[in-house]
């Protein structure tokens, strides 16, 4: 599988990225960030491995713990959280409360408040619903591995922490789980209160 099926126009920073396996790119982002942080010109005010462009608004109570690189004219709302390597590409909304942690996020897309979106990859024009949360990481489970399910295949990833890979035009409902490995093709719709986990533990080989 190829992320760039799924999401049609990635920054030009990430051309190089192959995105055959889209949770080594979440992995990855905090060195890419960081590298592109060291080439970001005026029109970015950065400090301590955070980038934002000047035309972005970031209200009070925002904590940021780099790297972070937001582009232009993204607005993001009192008291949300960022962490360990996020990338908000142009016109992104991000709403109260809401944590984004290890995450690219597309363009025009929008998450409402109260959302954890974490080790994800979200397209552009996606919409997330007050309190839809893109999980990371199987807390219940004994085996916490993250497999994935694609086409009729089983992947292994090969990590423990993997949230979901959205395409775009997405439409997550209020209160709404995308469990860890979830994959939405494009224009996908998830009804509000839904629980969407796409491998369950039985489908899953024996350790």
């Amino acid at each position: 599988m190829n992320a760039s099926e799924f999401i049609e126009n990635f920054p030009a920073y990430f051309q190089t990225e192959t995105f055959d396996k889209p949770w080594e790119l979440t992995h990855r982002l905090k060195k890419l960030l960081g590298d592109l942080i060291a080439t970001l010109g005026n029109d970015f005010i950065t400090e301590n491995h955070i980038a934002v462009h000047r035309s972005a608004k970031v209200e009070r109570g925002v904590t940021f713990h780099g790297p972070v690189v937001i582009l232009e004219n993204c607005h993001i709302s009192a008291n949300a959280y960022f962490r360990e390597g996020v990338f908000l590409d142009r016109n992104v909304k991000i709403g109260p409360g809401s944590e984004i942690k290890s995450s690219f996020i597309g363009s025009g897309s929008a998450m409402a408040h109260l959302n954890y979106i974490g080790n994800s990859i979200i397209g552009s024009g996606v919409n997330f619903e007050a309190g839809s949360i893109a999980a990371n990481h199987y807390n219940e489970r004994l085996d916490r591995r993250i497999f994935i399910q694609w086409n009729g295949e089983l992947i292994d990833t090969g990590v423990m922490k993997f949230g979901s890979l959205v395409g775009d035009g997405c439409r997550i409902g209020a209160n709404a789980v995308l469990s860890p490995g979830t994959i939405l093709g494009k224009n996908s719709v998830v009804k509000r209160l839904e629980l969407v986990e796409q491998v369950k533990p039985n489908d899953r080989p024996l350790l």
